[in-house]
């Protein structure tokens, strides 16, 4: 049996009654049953859309189609079904996504994946991402900061497996860009000079 890694639900409010402990009824297995129901139905309304979508496509899995533009590896791979990441493939993805300078392979964030397979949706792409960047230790990050021009932060998040920067073959890189910024679920850098697009799963920004 392929060993699963349960997806937590995320910004879930449990309501604390202030009724007295003799008006509460009975937990009788039947109230038990619907009010576990109630619970996951308000949790599942409570993610964003891009989230349910992705949560939604179990009947195949998500899939992500990945090419290193570093070590012209290719990674072709179904890596969740509906809320369980696959582990087998999250650790096929660490080390594709590993850092490509000191071949050091990070923890890659799983919801990281489900943002790049809903923008592959959204733009119906069918070619592979390109990876530009994945995991990237912090050796590697500081002398990027002193020999790369630029555009790296002290505190990046591609060291602590947030962020991913990618362009689509035949996808114009506004466009990728505009999807990403479409699910409202973190950073969006878009970076035309390099072509390439960064996304990420902290804070929701742009620049």
């Amino acid at each position: 049996m392929t060993a699963c890694w349960r997806k937590p639900c995320s910004s879930v409010r449990v309501v604390v009654s202030n009724e007295p402990p003799y008006m509460t009824p009975p937990q009788t297995p039947a109230r038990r049953r619907f009010l576990f129901q109630g619970a996951s139905l308000l949790a599942a309304a409570s993610l964003p859309a891009w989230a349910r979508a992705s949560s939604s496509s179990s009947a195949g899995g998500r899939q992500l189609d990945l090419l290193n533009t570093h070590t012209h590896e290719r990674l072709d791979l179904v890596y969740a079904v509906g809320g369980d990441y696959l582990d087998p493939s999250l650790s096929r993805l660490n080390r594709f996504l590993r850092d490509h300078y000191t071949g050091q392979v990070g923890s890659m964030d799983p919801v990281l994946f489900d943002q790049l397979h809903q923008v592959r949706t959204l733009l119906g792409a069918r070619m592979p991402y390109e990876v530009i960047s994945g995991y990237r230790c912090p050796e590697t990050n500081g002398r990027l900061r002193q020999t790369g021009g630029g555009g790296v932060a002290k505190k990046s998040l591609h060291m602590e497996g947030r962020a991913i920067d990618v362009r689509l073959p035949g996808v114009p890189l506004a466009e990728l860009r505009d999807a990403a910024l479409s699910l409202q679920a973190g950073g969006v850098g878009f970076y035309p000079e390099s072509q390439f697009v960064h996304i990420d799963t902290g804070r929701i920004r742009r620049w």
